[in-house]
């Protein structure tokens, strides 16, 4: 491997070939197996470079689907509906997959397909075999996801190939995609733990040969695959995500409008992941909602949703309330049980205990809300009512559920919040361990301030 200087570029840039190789190349003093994984540093620093315009992908009925039970046909048209709302004529919720292999994937497809919507664009998944493409075609998509996975851990283990005969393997099904005017996206699986001069970038560069011969675009997926990437600068390749998103379109010759990120979440990156791809030059990033995917799960949706107002500093017309819907959808019609505390989702996201904190809220929610969740997501801040709360937090806990503002507030000196003190101090003097729920706390308004259940709906846990 040579280096040269890249006169427009300004940094030394490295000249790379095709390396076939009789035994894999498991890069084991990054990946011992036996121990966690090490950080390499080469203390190579590429440039960020943010493209125009940023996507947001989804593979809930692909990926999503791989730890969790099968979604019926109308709950991925429900789903898909909700992704539709919350782009919002956007554009911004870009694309979602679809395995084709069962009977109600493929009945989900025609349906989705049936809704008409621009955005999301419904895509297919399949493996780098003749008759999954076959599946494609009949259904009629026009772009589909094709595993070719570029590691040795999967070449060699799993395939049982040499490089060579999986390059012309993952070649030859492009081809016919192309062939077929359908546009491939190409699902580099494991990269993070590929040789990425050797074989990464040689089959990259082939592929947008095809792609210019062909004059149809083809898209990159950089998937890592289980979650070992890292956005630290200076850490050496194959970990690296700033370097492999700037070798794919710097020296694989990929537009940034066609290259794309798949985290996962097993060492709690997938989210810093994620944007570190869209800072280094990723136009896309794939995600599933609520995280949900093998193991650890994916990059969750509505984190990169944030992570792209954070960026832009606007929504760009996307509905952001919608994110509640697709949570309350999970847990109310999927019987699917979102930890209370995860951002954005959990019914305690914005909850808080804490007596100096509800007194916070008291004053002013702005000291301890995060942003206004009530206007951007309707969710207004919960306090959460134990033996530490005192009298702001139950003050804060009536105010918060009954939606009290202005002089309708209720003050913690008032003499009725005292009474439901006295009573929440004596359940956890007796040995009460746990929190007090919002069906108690609505029995205690009730016999102490009977008016304020005709301003809500009573509720139960």
């Amino acid at each position: 491997m040579n280096a040269k200087y890249n006169e427009k570029s300004r940094l030394i840039e490295i000249e790379y070939q095709y390396r076939d190789v009789e035994e894999a190349n498991l890069f084991r003093n990054i990946f011992p197996y036996n121990e966690v994984p090490r950080l390499v540093f080469n203390h190579r620093i590429v440039p960020m470079n943010i493209p125009e315009k940023l996507y947001i992908t989804d593979t809930t009925f692909r990926d999503g689907q791989q730890s969790r039970s099968p979604y019926s046909v109308d709950e991925i048209c429900t789903l898909f509906d909700l992704l539709n709302k919350l782009d919002n004529g956007s554009g911004i919720i870009r694309q979602s997959e679809f395995f084709l292999y069962s009977k109600v994937d493929r009945k989900a497809v025609t349906k989705c397909l049936e809704k008409g919507y621009e955005f999301p664009q419904v895509t297919a998944w399949i493996r780098a075999k003749k008759e999954d493409f076959q599946l494609v075609k009949e259904i009629g998509i026009k772009e589909t996801g094709i595993l070719v996975s570029c590691s040795d851990y999967h070449i060699f283990k799993k395939l049982k190939m040499n490089r060579s005969q999986a390059m012309e393997q993952y070649l030859s099904i492009v081809s016919a995609a192309l062939e077929a005017g359908i546009i491939p996206r190409c699902h580099l699986e494991d990269i993070t733990r590929a040789d990425f001069y050797g074989f990464v970038l040689p089959f990259v560069n082939k592929l947008m040969e095809l792609s210019k011969q062909a004059g149809i675009p083809v898209k990159i997926r950089a998937c890592d695959t289980l979650g070992l990437g890292v956005s630290i600068p200076g850490v050496a390749l194959p970990r690296s995500v700033p370097q492999i998103i700037y070798g794919l379109i710097n020296y694989g010759g990929v537009p940034s409008e066609y290259l794309e990120w798949h985290g996962h979440n097993d060492f709690y990156l997938a989210v810093n992941n994620s944007t570190t791809a869209w800072l280094y030059g990723a136009s896309a990033v794939n995600t599933s909602l609520l995280g949900i995917g093998e193991r650890t799960g994916n990059t969750p949706l509505e984190a990169m949703v944030m992570e792209y107002v954070q960026l832009r500093g606007s929504s760009d017309g996307m509905n952001l309330r919608v994110i509640t819907e697709i949570a309350e959808y999970f847990e109310n019609e999927l019987n699917y049980e979102i930890p209370p505390r995860t951002p954005f989702v959990g019914r305690a996201f914005n909850a808080t205990r804490a007596g100096i904190h509800a007194d916070g809220l008291l004053k002013d929610e702005e000291i301890y809300n995060i942003f206004d969740t009530t206007k951007i997501l309707g969710r207004p801040p919960v306090v959460v009512i134990d033996a530490h709360s005192g009298l702001a937090g139950i003050a804060a806990w009536l105010n918060n559920y009954f939606s009290l503002k202005g002089d309708k507030t209720i003050d913690k000196k008032n003499e009725k919040v005292a009474k439901i003190k006295e009573w929440i101090d004596k359940e956890y003097e007796n040995g009460r361990v746990t929190v007090i729920g919002d069906s108690e706390m609505e029995r205690l308004a009730r016999e102490f301030f009977p008016e304020l259940l005709t301003m809500r709906q009573s509720r139960t846990e």
